[in-house]
């Protein structure tokens, strides 16, 4: 039981983790850095902050997959059994891989950003008319990857409470008797 304990609990946390650090960035790092008076450190601030946070990002990612599956071990049975859960396991499986690669990918987008972030900004992921054509598309495509990876953290969560309601015992009965 500890183990189950310790495990879920890594799993909530980390996915929490990304959930409210990519939301942070996005909002608070991003929105201070447009602040900045000089209009060659917004995106450079921007992608310090970002860059700072990939490794902590990294490890919550890494912790929740490798949680994920001791639960699912734990659970192996009623993955199999319980009407629901194998296929409810197979899309936020889904939905996390995809998460973790658009998080990724952000990352490399943000490192061309920072290339580039000497020609200026108006924010950090909002482009100055003057830039290049290779800094704006960077930070066009930047500003998106940033606002879908809260979108695909959350629906992580959102998915993890779900399995979290299939473990109510009066669930786990109707799908127990469904299969």
């Amino acid at each position: 039981m500890a183990g189950n304990l310790f495990a879920r609990s890594v799993h909530d946390l980390t996915a929490a983790a990304w959930f409210g650090g990519s939301l942070m960035g996005a909002v608070g790092l991003n929105g201070a850095a447009a602040e900045a008076k000089d209009p060659t450190e917004r995106a450079r601030l921007s992608s310090l902050g970002w860059k700072k946070w990939a490794p902590l990002q990294a490890v919550a990612i890494l912790g929740h997959f490798v949680a994920g599956l001791a639960i699912v071990g734990e659970n192996k049975g009623r993955v199999a059994k319980q009407d629901g859960v194998a296929s409810l396991s197979v899309y936020k499986t889904g939905v996390t891989v995809v998460g973790a690669l658009v998080t990724f990918y952000a990352g490399l987008v943000g490192r061309k950003v920072e290339k580039y972030s000497e020609e200026g900004a108006v924010g950090a992921t909002e482009p100055n008319p003057t830039a290049s054509k290779e800094l704006q598309s960077a930070q066009r495509q930047l500003k998106l990857l940033q606002w879908c990876i809260p979108v695909f953290s959350g629906a992580v969560i959102v998915m993890g409470a779900q399995h979290g309601e299939m473990q109510r015992a009066s669930n786990v009965l109707k799908g127990l008797m469904k299969s």
